[in-house]
């Protein structure tokens, strides 16, 4: 039988970690297509999964200068290369066996060279996908969630 306070320990137990994740449009084609990774073996968790550009936020750091730092970093982008469109509302998710409480920032970006992204280690491949080809795709938790939310988020002057 289920017990309530076991499940609001259990809740407890679980570490609140703030990651962002940036979404990656070119305009450059017929319709614009967003940039998905696949996670490497290398990357602590989901590995395989398909993901936006993103990453934990450290501490002491904005959502959105860590949003520009995960973009240099896994695309090699620098900020003059992408223009941020819009910042989402956090999107929640709960991971028991990481034992994690995700709130996840989105973004979407401008990508104002496409053809210059190098990626890192954190991925094996890199894609460029119509948003509507999303849930086609194994892809981390709430991905299509937190694309909605970046899409649906305020516009950034």
């Amino acid at each position: 039988m289920n017990n309530p306070q076991q499940h609001d320990t259990d809740q407890q137990a679980l570490r609140p970690t703030h990651v962002v994740t940036c979404f990656l449009m070119r305009v450059d084609t017929a319709e614009p297509r967003i940039l998905i990774m696949q996670r490497s073996q290398r990357v602590g968790s989901y590995h395989g999964q398909w993901a936006g550009v993103s990453g934990f936020l450290e501490a002491n750091t904005t959502p959105d200068e860590q949003a520009y730092t995960e973009i240099r970093e896994e695309t090699s982008l620098q900020r003059e290369q992408v223009q941020m469109l819009r910042r989402g509302a956090i999107v929640e998710h709960l991971d028991p066996a990481l034992r994690r409480h995700f709130y996840i920032h989105p973004f979407l970006f401008q990508v104002n060279t496409p053809d210059a992204i190098r990626i890192d280690w954190e991925a094996n491949e890199m894609r460029w996908i119509a948003p509507s080809e999303l849930p086609n795709y194994e892809t981390v938790p709430k991905l299509l969630e937190v694309y909605t939310s970046a899409i649906n988020g305020e516009e950034v002057a």
